[in-house]
């Protein structure tokens, strides 16, 4: 049931994977590939763990719960959700809801990986899902449906973005207050830079450009009225089930 069920999400959600040509590994090799290639985008993490730092010091976290909280959870928007709880007491259920809420989306980056990291035992499966984000998810399918057989480079790209996290986070709560605005430096700006360019490298075929046309005026129509982050699955599953639609005709 579980396995029908992971293939009907894939898909939806990806329906031109081509078949395996060979088993996928994990190796250290692939790992430092991965750290490689996602360093200069690592870098721009920094101001946003910094952002999170000054917002838990402002919060009333002390300087080593800020940091446990970045070394543990990994999770920018769920982090700066959980600051709205603190130090209020609350039902730990409730919590947990709203952290789903926030990283629902992965349910969708996870089915759409399925295809080749179900090939792993489920030790290194997991390995290679432990620092699973936006930015190593985008930085690593296309180079699996490019031929890529190393799930390092997911777990590598994940070590140096979590890395610089817990840095960005450390520099926040040490030294937020002297860094002033990070608003006026514009970081925030490459992120969004960074997954344009990623989305657009995938635009390659006439028939992918309605989907992802049609769940970017989703995602954008919805934002203001969906809790956050559903707005992402539901754009996902509607352009994912218009491609498979398109497909079938």
């Amino acid at each position: 049931m579980k396995s029908n069920l992971t293939l009907v999400m894939v898909r939806i959600i990806a329906p031109n994977i081509p078949p395996k040509s060979r088993q996928i590994t994990l190796s250290w090799r692939g790992i430092m590939r991965g750290v490689l290639r996602l360093t200069p985008m690592s870098i721009f993490v920094i101001p946003f763990g910094v952002g999170f730092g000054i917002a838990a010091i402002e919060q009333g976290l002390t300087v080593l719960q800020a940091m446990v909280l970045s070394v543990s959870v990994f999770s920018g928007a769920a982090q700066f959700a959980a600051l709205e709880f603190w130090p209020k007491p609350v039902d730990l259920v409730s919590i947990a809801l709203v952290m789903f809420a926030v990283n629902a989306r992965h349910i969708v980056i996870g089915a759409a990986l399925s295809p080749w990291l179900n090939q792993l035992p489920l030790w290194a499966r997991w390995s290679a899902l432990s620092l699973l984000s936006d930015p190593n998810f985008a930085d690593s399918r296309p180079a699996f449906q490019s031929g890529e057989r190393d799930a390092g480079i997911l777990l590598g790209g994940g070590l140096i973005l979590w890395l610089n996290w817990v840095c960005g986070t450390a520099l926040g709560a040490l030294a937020g207050a002297k860094i002033g605005d990070l608003q006026a430096y514009g970081f925030d700006v490459v992120m969004v830079c960074f997954f344009a360019a990623a989305i657009t490298g995938q635009l390659k075929q006439r028939s992918t450009i309605v989907p992802a046309i049609l769940a970017f005026g989703i995602a954008v129509a919805t934002l203001g009225w969906l809790p956050t982050g559903w707005n992402i699955i539901v754009a996902a599953l509607v352009g994912g089930i218009w491609g498979v639609l398109a497909s079938a005709d």
